[in-house]
Parts: C-alpha cells; structure tokens; sequence
C-alpha cells in the first residue's frame, strides 16, 4: 500500500461505474473501499463480519432484518452505520451516493448468502483504484 496520502474525491473521480467498491488502501487485515452507487443493491449476508458505511455525499438508506422485524435506516452525509454480521441487509440510493466502507480483505461485496446479482451489482472482493 502506498505511504502518500489518498484524497477521496480523486479516488472517486477515477472510476464510474456503480455498485463497485474499489480499494483505496489497507489497515492492517481490513480494506478501505470507497464506492459510487444509486438505486437498489441485493438482499445480502456477510455471515463473518460487520460491514461499516460511511457516506461521504449523497444518502443511503439500508433495509436490515432483525430478529424484532424488517426496518429502514436512512443515512445522510457524515452519517455511519455498522451492520453486525449475519444480518440480512439491502442498501439503497436514492440519489448519486459515495460510499466508505471498511471491511475484511477478500469480504465478497454481494455477502456469503444473497439474492441473485442484478446486472448493475459488482460482485467483487474490492478493484483496485483506476478500473
């Protein structure tokens, strides 16, 4: 990992597509992804770990299924929510959004148990800055 600092907005600038969370760098066992994303994402599980959202512009609003019933939270810039792990969860934009997210290296960003990937969803475990 690169030793210079990493300015968001040009690492957001480097790519366009959506649902893609691309690495901006690593601590310790963890990436730090920045992402686009507008619309829906998929019903998803990531049975080992938390998934930590930071939205950095934009809104995001993440449906989660509880053992007390399903609930929308909505976040708005600056806003962070950790979803525990094994919680049912689907993420959705209703305006251009950016993402932070910090999450295990190699978590796959559609979960270890999910609906089917739409088109528009990048299943990955990250893509580098640039692609």
């Amino acid at each position: 990992m690169p030793t210079e600092p990493i300015v968001l907005a040009a690492a957001l600038a480097s790519f366009d597509a959506l649902w893609s969370p691309h690495v901006v760098t690593r601590v310790n066992d963890y990436d730090v992804r920045v992402a686009k994303v507008r619309g829906e994402h998929l019903w998803h599980t990531h049975e080992d770990t938390d998934e930590f959202f930071l939205v950095l512009e934009g809104e995001l609003h993440i449906s989660l299924r509880e053992p007390a019933g399903e609930r929308t939270v909505r976040l708005t810039r600056g806003a962070v929510l950790t979803v525990p792990r094994g919680t049912a969860h689907k993420p959705y934009a209703p305006v251009d959004t950016a993402l932070l997210l910090f999450e295990p290296v190699g978590t796959s960003s559609v979960g270890d148990r999910h609906d089917e990937v739409p088109d528009h969803v990048d299943a990955t475990t990250g893509r580098p800055l640039g692609r």
